[in-house]
């Protein structure tokens, strides 16, 4: 198996695992944050979604990650359904599925530029920073379900 088959199969382990533990969430808890000045719902699956594109593009751009972090919150802030933010998740997948399933092992393996993120590190390290990254954020939205009553489903296998 090429490492780009290998990857594609970690993002859609990382897909599935990110859907199963958060799809209890209904729409209407869009909008729910613990306390002021936390995100909501949406605006996490918006910031997971979004940091699948950010790894994706930084790893592979000359210049490496973009680190105008108040602009990618601001966009991120605006989300206020989980259905969008779900469907920008979904793209997100599908578009790093599609970038690092196009490249070679050695591709994969060259070293990213100089930087404060991940530099020097082989591009696909982006994958297990994807996967922590998700996870983390997941765990954060299974905390949102309980604080509402909700049981949130095992993330790993259906039950």
């Amino acid at each position: 198996m090429s490492l780009s088959q290998q990857v594609i199969a970690e993002l859609a382990m990382t897909q599935d695992f990110f859907n199963r533990s958060t799809r209890n969430l209904p729409e209407s808890l869009s909008g729910f944050a613990p306390a002021p000045g936390m995100m909501t719902a949406a605006q996490i699956v918006a910031h997971v979604a979004q940091t699948v594109d950010w790894f994706v593009e930084g790893a592979f751009r000359e210049e490496g990650f973009d680190m105008d972090h108040e602009a990618m919150a601001s966009e991120t802030n605006g989300y206020d359904s989980l259905e969008a933010a779900r469907g920008w998740f979904e793209k997100a997948i599908a578009a790093a599925s599609a970038t690092l399933g196009a490249k070679s092992d050695a591709e994969l393996l060259e070293l990213m530029p100089p930087g404060p993120i991940m530099g020097g590190a082989p591009r696909m390290s982006i994958l297990g920073a994807i996967i922590d990254h998700t996870a983390h954020h997941r765990g954060a939205l299974t905390v949102y379900a309980r604080l509402n009553g909700m049981v949130p489903p095992m993330p790993y296998m259906e039950m």
